[in-house]
């Protein structure tokens, strides 16, 4: 007597339809994904850059020196000092954060400075420079340096 075969589970083509299936639905997310992601990067930056101006007016009106020489003044210290002045986070310190690299550059005198951020990677980490100095005012560029030209931030 013979038995009826009686199969379980999925055939073949069952599974590549559904292997395609999810590498479309991939293909789809994944650029969505890291424009996102270059979106918060940039975010970060401009978040960090107004950070920065603030610690920057605090320094000057705790020390009545000026603006710091450099951003690792600003950075943590167990005692505070005009040399680690403790308002900023040893990350943002560092000077890269969030796949953006900032640049602290003193003025040619004590009351004033500039910042510039600029992405790790450029179009992986973010697109645009941003720019700001003691105007307080951040400014962004999709293309070339950000600088005092540079089209405001809101």
């Amino acid at each position: 007597m013979r038995t009826k075969n009686t199969q379980k589970g999925f055939s073949l083509i069952e599974l590549l339809i559904v292997v395609a299936i999810i590498l479309i639905i991939a293909a789809i997310a994944i650029p969505n994904l890291l424009r996102s992601r270059m979106a918060a990067n940039e975010a970060s930056a401009v978040g960090s850059l107004r950070t920065l101006n603030t610690a920057a007016v605090q320094y000057n009106t705790t020390y009545g020196i000026g603006f710091p020489d450099a951003l690792g003044d600003l950075g943590p210290s167990a005692t505070a000092s005009s040399t680690a002045a403790d308002l900023i986070d040893s990350v943002l310190a560092s000077g890269t954060k969030s796949g953006y690299t900032f640049s602290w550059s003193p003025g040619a005198t004590t009351d004033t400075y500039s910042i510039t951020a600029t992405p790790t990677t450029v179009n992986t980490t973010g697109q645009r420079r941003f720019f700001t100095d003691q105007s307080g005012v951040v400014r962004g560029n999709a293309t070339g340096t950000a600088d005092v030209n540079s089209t405001p931030i809101s």
